[in-house]
């Protein structure tokens, strides 16, 4: 009796593990769907930001503004504003790094790959998400909340947080592998506003030094 008790008590444990494991999977398929449906909703996005980046002891390394502007596919410029003034842009097949106070770019093909270009996340093809991350998401009222984690391990973090606040991206949390914070909040976002085509190229002003990767 004690053997056949036992033999039941097992079979109810592997169901209720299988029925587990089935609505771990509805959970993680209804987060990839939600946040496909906000990140496709922008074919152009325009913002302000504010950065910020932490230590992993929690000291703040440093702090700056600037302008992002986005189109899909895989098309961004990120202007970061003086004194620590960058300019990075991508016509979606190739990358540029303009440091003014260097006077020097970095010329280089855009790496595609979703969990190496935190930037593609806002504009590139985001129907491979499940590919790259597992992923979960929590709702609160207006407020949409998503965690990604890489699957492969040669990443540029280890974690990557996206809060949308009414449908609009509000901000993002990068946590790389040497226990730095990256936080990036997004103001006076507009979507789907016309973007011009100058805004994701970039001439070599004179006298600056160009480096091709």
């Amino acid at each position: 009796m004690l053997k056949i008790l036992s033999g039941w008590r097992w079979l109810c444990l592997c169901a209720a593990l299988v029925s587990m494991s089935a609505v771990a999977q509805d959970d993680a398929d209804a987060a990839a769907e939600r946040l496909n449906q906000l990140l496709s909703a922008a074919d152009t996005l325009t913002a302000n930001f504010s950065q910020m980046t932490l230590s992993s002891n929690g000291s703040n390394l440093q702090e700056t503004t600037g302008q992002v502007t986005l189109q899909r596919p895989g098309k961004f410029r990120w202007h970061t504003d003086p004194p620590l003034e960058q300019l990075l842009i991508s016509d979606g097949q190739k990358v540029w790094l303009y440091d003014p106070d260097l006077m020097q770019v970095t010329i280089q093909k855009l790496d595609q790959r979703l969990t190496h270009t935190p930037a593609l996340l806002l504009s590139g093809d985001v129907s491979t998400l499940t590919d790259n991350f597992s992923i979960s998401w929590t709702q609160g009222g207006s407020v949409d909340d998503f965690v990604l984690t890489p699957k492969a391990n040669d990443t540029m973090f280890e974690t990557l947080r996206l809060s949308f606040r009414d449908g609009l991206i509000n901000d993002m949390q990068l946590n790389d592998p040497i226990g730095q914070r990256t936080n990036i909040l997004f103001q006076n976002v507009v979507l789907n506003e016309p973007v011009a085509a100058s805004q994701f190229g970039f001439d070599v002003p004179d006298g600056v030094d160009v480096i091709s990767e």
